[in-house]
């Protein structure tokens, strides 16, 4: 008789401590007003309730005063492009949406409801947004695939008067240069001396260079899987095409480590390799974003030996581009004053803010504030607050 191999417990593999602490989610509802008894359900249901909906039937502003939506954002994925992880899908996207909407609670103040959307069609995405929007003060879309996620963000903020923002792209952005800032800073050159070359033309490479040319970068060139985007290249996107009209004025060509000799700065968002030699032929005093996680495109000890600042989107190194530095007070900012949008000044000024937090502390090794720096969600929410009535985009 032949012996048979024990069983495998299925619920072995997941006894990890990760395991635990999501285990049942990382979030709940609760009750803001009392429940004691008939009186005050009666107040927060019916016959009370119908009060309150006739005034919001005949002004819709008082939604914002009389409900949760003054203070909620849906944080809304098809689970396209999550993390490291890629095409994972709704289900397996979901643990990572409620992290989000955590970091939005702990560090804002801002309740946020994670949405994983069963379809990939664009369409679909952007008619049930729009049909949820009445819900929520604002939009935070996260993880959703390139190009899809240009066109979604762009007619979502067309459609909506709420705050739509795609974190991927511009928390990304507004935190980069925040640390290029005080790079520069740190290595005695202005923003606008300085040359960089960006790998990666995807959501958060596109968003990160529309940026750093907003804020009045010398140069910068930008390269795909395929080389550096520029005018004479047939095979590019809209939005890839739009970029390379705007970008490379110094005409390079080629591969992105040829464009990197002399270069000043290197910000990585593509998971590609880049060779020690590439680094070392850097200009003097360079700066090397290496973000994508969780390998940086180069070994941060090995930039070390070539780059006067090395920043990665990793905790267990210094510098880290993490855009929970960003997106709590940018959407704090936005709800306080009832933003229609985020507009590009509101994330020129979160940057700046971001940016100014450290500005007296400055090192190589500190070039933007911890994650956990109480200072960081107020002064970026009071920053992008401004800006929004300056602006003309604030309804209060």
């Amino acid at each position: 008789m032949t012996d048979l191999a024990p069983p495998v417990d299925p619920i072995v593999p997941f006894l990890e401590p990760v395991f635990d602490l999501h285990r049942g989610g990382k979030l709940e509802t609760r009750s803001t007003v009392p429940l004691r008894g008939a009186d005050d359900l009666s107040l927060a249901y019916t016959p009370g309730v119908a009060r309150v909906c006739t005034a919001i039937a005949e002004h819709p502003e008082l939604a914002h005063e009389f409900t949760w939506a003054a203070n909620t954002v849906a944080v809304v994925s098809d689970g396209t492009a999550v993390l490291g992880l890629g095409d994972i899908g709704p289900a397996a996207a979901l643990p990572v949406m409620e992290g989000k909407a955590l970091l939005f609670k702990e560090f804002a103040g801002v309740d946020a409801v994670p949405i994983c959307l069963g379809t990939t069609d664009t369409e679909a995405l952007i008619a049930t947004v729009r049909h949820l929007a009445p819900s929520f003060g604002g939009i935070n879309l996260e993880d959703i695939s390139a190009p899809r996620c240009f066109e979604i963000e762009e007619r979502l903020r067309a459609e909506l008067d709420i705050p739509v923002f795609h974190d991927d792209q511009h928390g990304t952005a507004v935190v980069a240069l925040a640390a290029l800032r005080n790079a520069a800073r740190v290595t005695g050159r202005p923003l606008s001396e300085m040359r960089a070359v960006v790998a990666g033309a995807g959501a958060s490479g596109v968003a990160v260079s529309r940026i750093l040319l907003a804020a009045g970068i010398g140069d910068i060139a930008v390269g795909d899987s395929k080389g550096l985007l520029h005018p004479g290249r047939t095979d590019l996107n809209p939005v890839k095409a739009a970029l390379a009209a705007d970008s490379n004025r110094a005409g390079h060509r080629g591969s992105i480590e040829g464009a990197l000799r002399g270069a000043d700065v290197f910000i990585g968002l593509s998971g590609a390799t880049v060779a020690e030699s590439a680094v070392a032929a850097m200009a003097p005093d360079a700066v090397v974003f290496a973000l994508s996680n969780p390998t940086p495109e180069i070994e941060p000890s090995v930039a070390r030996r070539y780059a006067a600042v090395v920043a990665t989107g990793r905790s267990d190194h210094p510098n880290q581009i993490n855009n929970v530095l960003a997106f709590p007070g940018i959407f704090r900012g936005a709800l306080d004053v009832r933003a229609r949008t985020v507009t590009e000044g509101m994330k020129l000024a979160a940057a700046a803010a971001i940016a100014e937090v450290v500005a007296d502390e400055l090192s190589a090794d500190r070039i933007v504030p911890s994650p956990f720096d109480p200072r960081v969600a107020p002064a970026v929410a009071s920053a992008v607050a401004a800006e929004a009535r300056s602006a003309g985009v604030a309804r209060r």
